[in-house]
C-alpha cells in the first residue's frame, strides 16, 4: 500500500478503538503539537512516559496508539504522555525529532523531574526514543531515568540479517516497505547519522535501556545490534527476545495476554532503576 492508504486504513481503524475503564484521556497540545495524556485512576503523580509512536515516521499517531498506551498506563500504574509528531514526507528529518525534544523540554518546565520521566517508544518511535536522548546528552541537558523501545527500527540502512533470516516469519512488515518509509523520512545519504539510524550512535552516558523484541521478526537484528552497542559503550542494558512474537505485538493492547505480560516486564525494569536511582 502507499503511504495515503495506510493513513486511510488507519483511520478507518480509529473508530473501532475503545478507551479501557478507569482511564482519563485528555487530548491538548503543546507548541502545536497534538498530544494526549493517557491517566490511569490512582496512578503514581510524579513519574510519568512520554511514549513515541511507531508507523515508520509516516503512520502512525495518537487513534493508532491508544489501544496500546492504555492498556500499558493501567500495567504501569502511570500516565502515558502520547505526542503526535509531525510525520514524514511532508516533514521529514529532523522535524519529528525536533517535536520529541520539544515534548521533553515540556515536561521538565512543567515540573516533572528527569528522574521521574520515562521515554518510550515502539519501532520508529524506539528509534526516535534513542535519537531524543542522544541530543539531549550532547546538549548537556538532564536525561531521562530509562529509556524503552519496544520492538525497535534502528538501522535504515537495513543491513541486519534478519531481514533475510525472518522473512518469511515476519507478519507485519517487508524490508521494501521499510526503504520506502526510510527515504520519506531522510535521504539515503544521512541514514548513517546517528539521529537517524542509532544504532550508529555513540552510547556512552546513556540511561538504563530496555529493548523487547520478538524472534519472528525483520528487525530482530536491529535490537540485538543495538543491545550489544549499548553494552560495549557501558550501558545498563537489558534486552528481552520473545520467542515467536511479531513486531510491536503490545500494540494488540487487551486483545492479547502477551501484551500485559510485556508491559509488567517493563514495569519491573522501571520500577527497578527508578528505585536504584533514588537510594
Amino acid at each position: 500500500m502507499t503511504i495515503a492508504q495506510y493513513r486511510a486504513r488507519e483511520a478507518q481503524g480509529a473508530g473501532f478503538i475503545s478507551v479501557p475503564k478507569n482511564l482519563e484521556v485528555d487530548q491538548f497540545e503543546i507548541e502545536g503539537i497534538r498530544a494526549v495524556w493517557i491517566k490511569p485512576s490512582g496512578g503514581d503523580s510524579e513519574k510519568v512516559v512520554l511514549h513515541f509512536h511507531g508507523g515508520g515516521y509516516v503512520t502512525g499517531g495518537i487513534n493508532s496508539h491508544q489501544m496500546m498506551c492504555g492498556p500499558m498506563a493501567q500495567t504501569l500504574k502511570t500516565k502515558i504522555l502520547l505526542p503526535e509528531y509531525h510525520l514524514a514526507p511532508e516533514h521529514p528529518f529532523p522535524a519529528a525529532l525536533e517535536d520529541a525534544l520539544k515534548v521533553y523540554r515540556w515536561l521538565l518546565t512543567h515540573g516533572y523531574l528527569a528522574d521521574n520521566i520515562i521515554i518510550s517508544g515502539d519501532s520508529a518511535g524506539g528509534g526516535l526514543a534513542l535519537a531524543t536522548v542522544l541530543s539531549l546528552r550532547d546538549n548537556n541537558e538532564p536525561l531521562p531515568a530509562v529509556v524503552i523501545c519496544m520492538s525497535p527500527w534502528v538501522d535504515l540502512t537495513h543491513t541486519g540479517q534478519s531481514h533475510f533470516t525472518q522473512a518469511t516469519a515476519e507478519v507485519v512488515l517487508t524490508t521494501d516497505i521499510l526503504k520506502e518509509w526510510a527515504l520519506a523520512y531522510t535521504e539515503a545519504a544521512n541514514w548513517h547519522n546517528p539521529l537517524v539510524s542509532p544504532i550508529f550512535a555513540d552510547l556512552h552516558n546513556f540511561p538504563p535501556l530496555f529493548i523487547q523484541v520478538g524472534s519472528a521478526e525483520i528487525l530482530l537484528d536491529d535490537a540485538r545490534t543495538l543491545a550489544d552497542k549499548a553494552k560495549a559503550d557501558g550501558v545498563d542494558i537489558t534486552l528481552k527476545i520473545w520467542d515467536g512474537m511479531w513486531h510491536v505485538w503490545p500494540a494488540l493492547g487487551g486483545l492479547i495476554p502477551e501484551s500485559k505480560k510485556a508491559f509488567e516486564e517493563i514495569g519491573q525494569f522501571i520500577d527497578t532503576h527508578l528505585l536504584k536511582g533514588k537510594s
